[in-house]
């Protein structure tokens, strides 16, 4: 997997403590750099995000633990229709990317999470009853992000010079999930991959960084460059559902993973998303007479079934069709 590597300044740091702590004038000035990362490069990372890192190592070290277990163990929760459970190694293929066809079966295992509401008609997540550490751990670290991320909704609705409310309540039963990866150190044969080539269909990704490499993107050059490790933050990428919201103002950069090092790889991509009801449709301030909407309209949930009917095995059947750019 060949790439570029002198790429520290290639994905940009954003210092969110200041537009944390409410210091005058720094939201409009984090929405402002915010805002220019999204339309050129779609990847970022993020400082003094909140999140604390004795429960990012927790996190690791219990997606690990479940990892570990035999696979009779795992394949008991395999992943079901709600993609909640055990995606087995293999279980998935990328097939909704337009820059890489022709793709294997993705080289890794997951464990997906689901936000749990007391009280609401929700599936419940399904847990191993052995492991109530990895339990507890996965839940906390769900609720940190999705905290995190609700944080961060007043800076993206000001950069697109939107009221910083405007996504609150269009996000506040969001759609999300926390999937916990594990990629075996493996040598990678032609269209073969950890995960292959392929846009998230989030409206924002946030990822804790990871010791071990792996994680590569797609300059808009066209070239493949290391997402190298900055401690204490977290990489964030705009997903398909922001991209199309924002009539394709905001990128949704490809990226690829893989494991090359002989040791194991995991990672805990936490996908947050609207509301499943939330109606995707261009914002009024990303179009007007000379950019008129690019993308048909649907909800969260409409685009999400195409997604993951295109990308995961047992769910290939009878999906509706794509909403086509």
């Amino acid at each position: 997997m060949s790439s570029r590597t002198d790429t520290a300044a290639a994905i940009p740091v954003l210092d969110l403590g200041p537009a944390f702590a409410g210091i005058p004038g720094a939201l409009e000035e984090t929405a402002a750099k915010l805002r220019h990362i999204n339309e050129t490069v779609g990847f970022l990372y993020i400082a003094n995000h909140g999140v604390p890192a004795d429960l990012i190592e927790a996190t690791f070290a219990q997606t690990a633990r479940f990892h570990a277990q035999p696979l009779e163990r795992k394949l008991a929760l395999k992943v079901d229709a709600n993609m909640q459970g055990y995606l087995p190694m293999r279980g998935s293929t990328t097939r909704s990317s337009t820059i890489a066809q022709g793709n294997k079966p993705n080289e890794n295992e997951a464990f997906f999470v689901k936000r749990e509401t007391p009280g609401a008609e929700t599936s419940p997540n399904r847990w191993p009853e052995d492991l109530p550490e990895f339990r507890a751990t996965a839940l906390a670290y769900f609720g940190a992000l999705e905290a995190l991320a609700k944080r961060m909704l007043p800076i993206y609705a000001r950069a697109l010079d939107l009221p910083a409310d405007y996504f609150d309540a269009l996000c506040n039963q969001p759609f999300s999930s926390l999937r916990l990866t594990h990629y075996p150190s493996a040598s990678y044969s032609a269209n073969e991959y950890g995960i292959a080539p392929h846009t998230d269909s989030s409206f924002i990704t946030l990822l804790a960084q990871n010791k071990v490499p792996g994680l590569q993107i797609r300059t808009q050059e066209g070239e493949w460059i290391d997402a190298p490790v900055i401690e204490d933050t977290f990489v964030v990428n705009t997903g398909d559902v922001l991209h199309r919201w924002t009539n394709g103002r905001f990128l949704s950069t490809a990226h690829r993973a893989f494991n090359t090092t002989p040791t194991p790889r995991y990672a805990i991509p936490y996908f947050f998303h609207p509301n499943p009801d939330t109606l995707i449709k261009a914002l009024p301030t990303c179009v007007d007479a000379n950019n008129p909407p690019r993308f048909p309209e649907q909800t969260v949930a409409e685009y999400m079934a195409w997604f993951r009917g295109q990308n995961y095995d047992h769910l290939r059947k009878a999906q509706p069709p794509a909403a086509a750019e």
